[in-house]
């Protein structure tokens, strides 16, 4: 295929999907498709991460070259330069980023996510502020799955709002849902029921860090 249109076509067959259905997927209407698909319109970034997060090929879509296995396509676009409407975020795995302290400086970058900073702006974020983090593990389930991302805004790290926060906890990122308890303690709580809470005493808080407040989900739906 010769065309953005044309490869966008071929990947949603591929897939056994229909106008309608890959436009759901993206929240587009099936006009909204076909147009994409004719070329008559340029899909933007953020239709392109929902397409990805679906399975489609959003490199050989941009590019016409595909590459040797989906796996190797990082999550989100490829290297392209989006306009400034658009601001970058860092994403890590929580695995991967290992070190110690709040600073993500020097950790592997799994990839980076262009997201309108118009949309940014309107769930309070300021995109100077937000990581991009894959969970790994099923604490969280009912919440954040094994292999989803979130948004985290470093800003936020009182836990008088109760929330799912970031930490770093005797060296170790994990997420949990965070309730500050009477005299200062801190109750650390997995949404998955097969995990106990985990009290952390006044006296232990020098082994814990809030690091960030999860905000964003971005995930697959089941």
């Amino acid at each position: 295929m010769d065309s953005i249109g044309g490869r966008l076509r071929e990947e949603r067959e591929r897939l056994g999907l229909t106008q309608t259905e890959l436009g759901d997927k993206a929240g587009i209407t099936k006009n909204t498709q076909r147009l994409y698909e004719t070329d008559q319109r340029s899909p933007k970034a953020d239709y392109l991460q929902a397409l990805h997060q679906a399975g489609v090929d959003t490199h050989y879509v941009l590019t016409g070259d595909r590459p040797g296995t989906l796996d190797a396509q990082p999550l989100g676009l490829p290297a392209i330069e989006p306009g400034p409407e658009f601001s970058p975020v860092k994403m890590y795995d929580i695995e991967a980023a290992a070190g110690a302290g709040r600073s993500f400086e020097g950790e592997p970058v799994k990839t980076i996510l262009h997201f309108p900073s118009s949309e940014l702006a309107e769930q309070g974020l300021d995109p100077a502020q937000v990581v991009g983090i894959k969970v790994r593990g099923d604490s969280m389930d009912g919440t954040l799955a094994d292999g989803d991302w979130v948004l985290v805004d470093r800003s936020k790290r009182d836990p008088k709002q109760e929330g799912v926060f970031l930490l770093l906890v005797s060296g170790e990122r994990r997420i949990k849902r965070v309730q500050r308890l009477a005299g200062g303690a801190l109750f650390l709580i997995s949404d998955n029921e097969h995990y106990q809470p985990e009290m952390i005493k006044p006296q232990d808080m020098h082994d814990v860090e809030i690091l960030g407040r999860c905000e964003i989900r971005i995930g697959r739906i089941v």
